[in-house]
């Protein structure tokens, strides 16, 4: 707890360099959850609902199966690269006003691609909307830690809970909404642009009052810096390792298990049923895990209890898939506690909010690389051998990558220190 205490003294301090108020003034607490939890709500639907109405949008643009298949993988490289220039943007306009970008950006590009008729003004505006979900991802964390960092815990359990809501009911609500009476494809996803427009209001308003504080010096001045500075972290390269595996893991499962459950022998209804249970488990691990996270001494043991459970589902499905398939569902599911643990663990090894900003950026940027790249090496493992004997075992390794990078992730110790040292040695070396 003493160390919870050192760290969020760093990050309050730190909090004022990177242009972010650290206190409430005359706006209440709950105004930036609101905020926090509105943005949080439309960082996937613009990912999240594109696949179930993917044929009607094909169809209506005459969108051929390659692009459709580059569009379904943008996500991952869309949050990697935009999210390594999210850092750069909150150290140059603030917090505040950068989260404000990001939600219009998601707002533009959502609305946009509603209403356009050609496939490659679709393609644009859905990169325009992916760039600003981009920098909610990597934003919002560090923005947390500066702006709450007594109630880390529970502003991060509300952003996970929220983010697994918003990938929940674009998943569940596209197509039912698309296929209304006198709705669309278009409806169904330009409502999100709608949602995200409405997440853009709080944030201007915070953006504001931001830049007031400024003018009148109470906030000090930017520092600069790169997401790459945190390279020589043992740590920060745990982290980034333990996040690209858990979100890998996550876009392996949502696109392929279905498929393994259907070749295993269960009816294509009942194996959609699986995947939406193993994704709901999402919303409750969002709650729990940050505050479970926060309170035990030493977090390694729920990194292995992850493990066991992830190994455990995939062995289930794989080798028995019609035997209890709704326990390797559960089982699978609960290992996607590990996305708010890794949130969790971006803020609570690291005590300067401007370092937490640079990990959160590194991290996430080099993770959802990983996730991008994953669901395609099943695909190929699985076309050139003509069964999932060998996706399975690429499978079973990531989760030992996934345990080694998690204990490192999860051990003692800070980002800071780590950075601290290495720039010593360079200085001793000069």
């Amino acid at each position: 707890m003493q160390s919870e205490k050192r760290a969020d003294t760093g990050a309050d301090a730190s909090g004022e360099r990177m242009g972010t108020p650290t206190v409430a003034g005359r706006l209440s607490p709950a105004f930036g959850v609101l905020a926090v939890v509105l943005l949080a709500i439309n960082l996937r639907p613009g990912a999240t609902s594109l696949g179930p109405v993917l044929a009607e949008i094909q169809q209506d643009l005459g969108m051929n199966a390659a692009v459709a298949g580059m569009l379904t993988g943008a996500p991952g490289f869309g949050f990697a690269i935009f999210g390594a220039t999210a850092v750069a943007l909150g150290v140059r306009v603030g917090l505040a006003a950068g989260l404000t970008m990001g939600a219009i950006a998601a707002a533009v590009g959502l609305l946009g691609r509603s209403v356009v008729g050609s496939v490659p003004l679709f393609l644009l505006l859905t990169v325009v909307a992916f760039a600003g979900m981009a920098i909610g991802n990597v934003l919002v964390p560090a923005y947390i830690k500066s702006r709450y960092p007594s109630r880390i815990a529970s502003v991060m359990s509300a952003y996970t809970v929220s983010l697994a809501i918003g990938a929940t009911s674009a998943t569940m609500l596209s197509a039912p909404i698309a296929h209304l009476p006198g709705s669309s494809w278009r409806v169904s996803l330009g409502m999100w642009g709608v949602v995200a427009a409405v997440a853009a209001v709080p944030w201007l308003v915070l953006a504001v009052r931001e830049r007031r504080r400024r003018a009148s010096g109470e906030i000090g001045p930017r520092v600069s810096g790169s997401v790459f500075a945190v390279i020589r972290s043992r740590k920060a390269l745990a982290l980034a390792l333990f996040f690209g595996m858990q979100s890998m893991h996550a876009y392996i499962q949502f696109g392929w298990i279905a498929q393994l459950y259907r070749d295993g022998g269960l009816p294509p209804t009942y194996a959609g049923a699986m995947v939406s249970l193993l994704a709901s488990l999402g919303i409750p691990a969002g709650f729990v895990m940050p505050w479970v996270a926060a309170r035990v001494r030493d977090p390694r043991p729920l990194v292995v209890a992850l493990f066991v459970f992830m190994v455990s589902g995939y062995l289930g499905v794989w080798l028995a898939p019609t035997t209890m398939p709704w326990l390797w569902a559960i089982l699978i599911g609960l290992a996607g506690c590990a996305f708010p643990l890794a949130m969790t663990l971006i803020t609570a090894r690291t005590r300067d909010l401007h370092i937490t900003t640079q990990v959160s950026g590194f991290t996430q940027s080099a993770g959802y690389l990983l996730s991008a790249a994953g669901p395609l090496l099943v695909g190929v493992l699985l076309q050139v051998t003509g069964s999932w004997t060998a996706p399975m075992i690429f499978l079973l390794g990531c989760a030992v990558v996934f345990l080694i990078a998690g204990l490192l992730a999860a051990g003692p110790g800070f980002v800071d220190d780590e950075l601290a040292q290495a720039s010593a040695v360079d200085a001793g070396a000069r």
